[in-house]
């Protein structure tokens, strides 16, 4: 069984944690395997839109810790340096929108990983939980760096010192995540959002992302700049002349992604 899951259907390409025995925890194959389903996602250009979830009860349960115990364990250098950071920097800069759909327990690096999408809706079932204090450890995958900006810094900090679990409908209202969707097929709802992403102007989407990287480190006049020359280049795409047109024309658009 491969542990990583990758189809392509209607434009989306579906990425799915597929270690459902160990809860969709990440082993070093299971990392590279997800790196290279990004790069595909990446690279395809049929592709408008990526959904990331995982099979069985649980998104990801973060590191497989039998990696790191034993008599030959990996080391957290390699396990970030090549396994999680470059997972987060290719979802958060590959030119097509992510969303996570977090179907059970995302907990570690499998939360911060969720945490990276650029829409995370998750199942009503689903909780998040920064672990990494349970053991002795610090949040990693990013998450130090996502988290204070999506909920602010002092409940970052006290979930992320006391390992609280945060239910989904919580995460939701702290603006954590996105939406909560029902348990009862959650997936085919996630489907439909990406499907949904899939047929807008892709273009603009992606500029979005982009602008929406830069404001991270951005002063307000530096972004105005980099508003200005990311809408220029917006503004010569194939899908902004077609909403122009269907708007005149008083249509529904129909967007190619160009």
């Amino acid at each position: 069984m491969n542990s990583i899951s990758y189809q392509v259907e209607d434009a989306v390409a579906i990425i799915t944690l597929n270690r459902p025995d160990k809860f969709n925890a990440f082993n070093r194959e299971m990392a590279l395997s997800m790196q290279q389903s990004l790069d595909a996602a990446e690279k395809d250009e049929n592709v408008r839109a990526v959904l990331i979830t995982g099979s069985g009860k649980a998104f990801c349960a973060g590191q497989d810790l039998g990696e790191v115990t034993g008599e030959n364990p990996m080391g957290f250098e390699v396990i970030l340096l090549e396994h999680y950071n470059p997972i987060v920097i290719k979802m958060r800069e590959m030119d097509k929108p992510v969303i996570c759909a977090v179907n059970g327990v995302a907990a570690g690096a499998g939360a911060n990983i969720a945490l990276a999408g650029d829409i995370v809706v998750a199942s009503e079932s689903a909780s998040f939980i920064q672990a990494f204090s349970k053991i002795g450890l610090i949040p990693d995958s990013g998450g130090t760096f996502m988290l204070p900006r999506l909920i602010g810094f002092q409940k970052a900090s006290a979930i992320m010192m006391l390992g609280d679990k945060v239910d989904a409908k919580t995460a939701e209202q702290m603006g954590m995540i996105y939406k909560t969707m029902p348990a009862e097929g959650f997936l085919e709802l996630a489907m439909e959002l990406a499907g949904q992403v899939a047929s807008m102007p892709t273009q603009a989407l992606v500029l979005t992302k982009k602008a929406l990287n830069q404001s991270l480190s951005n002063n307000l006049r530096d972004q105005l700049l980099y508003e200005d020359k990311l809408q220029q280049k917006a503004s010569k795409s194939e899908d902004y002349q077609e909403g122009v047109n269907a708007f005149m024309e008083k249509r529904k658009p129909v967007f190619k992604g160009k």
